[in-house]
């Protein structure tokens, strides 16, 4: 995300109905009430039942701020306190005052921490890694509706101030992995981990250090759009990146093909499938690197599998390699990961 740019900005942006069923539930009853909001921001309630369906992002966000409104609440009403209208602005609004975000992300937990009775989050920092810790009562996990909204916000008031997207490396989360994950994976991360011990957002401790930089035009703006520019656009599934990391995840690396091995295999000649890579802002070597990184995240979790291992799933000539590949996708290097990672297992 550059400087004042909204994640959301293309008719093209949908949200799963699945989403809109959630955002429901505990914030409007059944039947006609039902009827009445999702008329009122377009949305039509013949579909929730149909279970692939999807609606325009920018629905999904005039939904989020009509129940706010009617609510008093811009958390759906999943906290016995509530998130009041006017939380957002707040937050935004102080956290800018502060010099960097790892100070405004501070006072924004420490502003919900005092708002929540059931959500206490905390910032860590380890060394070369953060995490955003979510302290609850010992008693049944949330759903995870209720835990990537609370991201949702956290994380989208986070890239806001930064003035970029802060890249996720992975979250761990107390409930059981929902039948529905398609839209989390894409706003988040691929590395979608359930039934853990705590739930947790771990990312680059050097986004921490980036000083904020926003004033009182881009705050009203940001205000003005929002919540639709917190949403992370929904990725086609039929795009020419999307489709060839999955084949990618398919195959060992040692059996990656090289550019025009790979345009051969899709019918078309190397500089139309580069053409057609950079009109999605993407290259190839990014997607393998992409790839690569959510493959070494994942099996970095996995503690039987020792570096060496994973450096030659990966395709690398040896270990150093990795340490430095990894280094410079994460910010830490894949032991330190590792640590942070299986020290609540």
């Amino acid at each position: 995300m550059t400087q004042g740019e909204p994640l959301l900005n293309t008719a093209k942006d949908t949200i799963s109905m699945q989403l809109v069923r959630e955002a429901l539930l505990q914030s409007c009853p059944p039947g006609v009430a039902t009827a009445e909001v999702l008329g009122r921001v377009d949305i039509d309630p013949a579909r929730l039942d149909q279970p692939d369906a999807r609606v325009p992002a920018s629905a999904y966000a005039r939904l989020w701020r009509l129940l706010a409104r009617r609510c008093n609440d811009e958390f759906f009403c999943m906290d016995p306190r509530g998130l009041r209208s006017g939380s957002l602005a707040f937050i935004c609004r102080s956290s800018m005052a502060q010099p960097t975000v790892g100070a405004a992300l501070a006072s924004a937990l420490e502003f919900l921490t005092l708002t929540f009775e059931h959500l206490q989050p905390v910032l860590v920092r380890q060394q070369s890694l953060a995490e955003i810790v979510i302290g609850e009562p010992q008693q049944e996990a949330r759903r995870p509706f209720t835990y990537f909204t609370f991201w949702m916000i956290v994380h989208g008031v986070a890239c806001w101030l930064a003035g970029r997207r802060i890249p996720i490396l992975a979250i761990e989360l107390r409930c059981a992995e929902p039948d529905f994950c398609d839209d989390y994976r894409v706003m988040f991360s691929q590395n979608l981990q359930f039934s853990r011990p705590r739930t947790r957002m771990i990312f680059a401790a050097d986004c921490l250090d980036l000083p904020v930089k926003r004033n009182g035009e881009e705050l009203q703006r940001f205000l003005a759009q929002a919540p639709g520019n917190i949403l992370v656009k929904y990725r086609d599934p039929d795009s020419l990146a999307r489709r060839i990391k999955d084949d990618l995840r398919q195959r060992p690396a040692a059996q990656w093909p090289e550019t025009e091995t790979l345009a051969r295999h899709l019918c078309i000649s190397a500089s139309t499938l580069r053409r057609r890579l950079a009109e999605e802002g993407q290259t190839y070597q990014a997607l393998k690197d992409s790839v690569r990184k959510e493959l070494a995240i994942g099996w970095l979790a996995q503690p039987n599998l020792g570096f060496a291992e994973i450096a030659e799933r990966l395709g690398f000539a040896d270990v150093s390699s990795f340490h430095k590949a990894f280094r410079k996708w994460s910010g830490s290097s894949p032991g330190h990961y590792r640590t942070l990672v299986l020290a609540s297992s």
